[in-house]
């Protein structure tokens, strides 16, 4: 039996949402550290140095919104752990780079690949209900399926939002009552790690905030980051767009037939014609991936259901090396897999999640509004 990630409901101000979520699940909250932290230490860094490293990115994600630091001071206290640690958990691909920088390592082939997705987008136009549905399978460490949580927060100062996210972070892929979501794949380019910028968690966080889907599209297309990421958008009044994103610029995608996919290499021409896609060595998989979703999809009709994008997703077409990755060692020599498959439904206000689904097809249900629920196994 793979066990469903644990569902943390929170509200109240930001630290006491931060205090309830790091209490919730102190035991992954820890977890979460020893995946990422161990690596400062491989690096070389003491604990003042860590101290020093983290406190920058600290002051950079403070600048971005001083709330964000506060409810990671809140994780920190309900899961009796450090301060600095959540922040590592927020802000885990800049840290781990700008170690390796200072200390003249490359940052490159020999990392191991943060977040491969394969992500689509079903407009209302290609939908059998009319309504827009948006998912994606995240790709990475297997021993995510023992940190990953559900968290609802309830707001008092905005919409609130479901995020599938890591015990300490404040977001990865979600939705917000405003009908907004956002998923988000690795990319890769020569620009990377060539300037300071917002960790790509917090522009996550910043979009399921947000009451308006135009203010959404300027949080990840006009913030500064570090590095490269795909980050796709739609809002349930029927539209979705996707940003293939450098860190000093965003070049958007838009539907093609009332589908968006997209997996980890660089498609829009106008972007192939400025940076160069330096992550295929990593994830040369990825040219087939997005093909067989949305060639699964056309395949399925033009009134596409969830179960229809559950299959597509489901896809083991060349496995391992597949849609959907069973648990396989890496290039680095660590075990990686589909972690989990997310399908949300906006207009409904529920995401469903399964985890490790190339050896579970059993999905609970999260809401918005109402407790998790068990759903039937996928058929095979």
């Amino acid at each position: 039996m793979v066990e469903p990630f644990p569902f943390v409901d929170v509200s109240g101000t930001p630290y006491e949402r931060g205090r309830q979520h790091g209490a919730a699940v102190p035991k992954r909250v820890k977890r979460s550290i020893e995946l990422y932290g161990g690596q400062l230490g491989d690096l070389g860094y003491d604990a003042a140095a860590k101290s020093r490293l983290i406190g920058e990115f600290a002051r950079e994600i403070e600048a971005f919104g001083a709330h964000y630091i506060e409810e990671m001071r809140g994780i920190a206290d309900g899961a009796g752990v450090a301060l600095e640690d959540v922040i590592m958990i927020n802000a885990r691909t800049e840290v781990i780079a700008k170690a390796k920088l200072e200390k003249s390592k490359p940052v490159g082939a020999e990392e191991e690949l943060d977040d491969g997705c394969t992500g689509a987008i079903i407009l209302p136009e290609r939908s059998a209900t009319g309504e827009l549905i948006h998912g994606q399978n995240w790709d990475w460490k297997a021993e995510c399926a023992e940190t990953a949580i559900v968290l609802r927060v309830r707001r008092d100062d905005g919409p609130d939002f479901l995020t599938f996210v890591e015990a300490g972070g404040l977001a990865r892929c979600g939705m917000n009552a405003a009908g907004i979501s956002i998923t988000a794949n690795y990319l890769e380019s020569e620009r990377d790690f060539t300037q300071v910028g917002v960790p790509l968690a917090l522009i996550r966080r910043k979009v399921l905030e947000q009451e308006h889907f135009a203010f959404a599209i300027k949080a990840v297309a006009t913030t500064p980051k570090a590095c490269s990421n795909n980050m796709m958008l739609s809002t349930v009044a029927g539209f979705g767009i996707d940003f293939e994103c450098a860190p000093d610029a965003a070049f958007p995608l838009y539907p093609e037939d009332g589908l968006i996919v997209h997996a980890n290499h660089w498609v829009g021409q106008v972007a192939l014609t400025k940076i160069t896609d330096t992550g295929i060595p990593r994830v040369p998989e990825s040219f087939y991936r997005d093909w067989r979703v949305r060639k699964l999809l056309n395949e399925a009709g033009r009134a596409l259901t969830v179960d229809d994008l559950k299959a597509a997703f489901f896809d083991d077409f060349l496995t391992p090396h597949s849609v959907c990755r069973p648990p396989r060692l890496n290039d680095t020599g660590n075990l990686s897999a589909t972690v989990s498959m997310v399908i949300m439904q906006p207009a409904k206000g529920t995401m469903e999640v399964a985890p490790l689904p190339a050896l579970n097809r059993v999905f609970t249900r999260y809401s918005l509004t109402d407790e998790p629920v068990t759903l039937a196994q996928a058929a095979e």
